[in-house]
């Protein structure tokens, strides 16, 4: 599944979504919120989108979905 279905699928809820980006100083990106604090933004979402499962993120696998299938790239 390509990043763009995902986005598609979410279009309708983009006040629900949130992104992880700890280098962007504003609140929101593109009417979609922006949290800095990873720590946080993992007990707020659900799911997390992910280019691949790191370390930093792996203590959710669950909340993850991931294009890296069996941890390999």
């Amino acid at each position: 599944m390509e990043i763009q279905v995902i986005k598609k699928g979410l279009k309708a809820k983009w006040d629900r979504a949130i992104v992880h980006e700890p280098v962007l100083d504003e609140p929101g990106f593109l009417r979609i919120r922006v949290l800095n604090d990873l720590v946080t933004f993992k007990t707020k979402v659900d799911l997390i989108v992910a280019n691949g499962l790191t370390d930093d993120i792996r203590d959710v696998s669950d909340k993850v979905f991931t294009r890296v299938l069996f941890g390999g790239d």
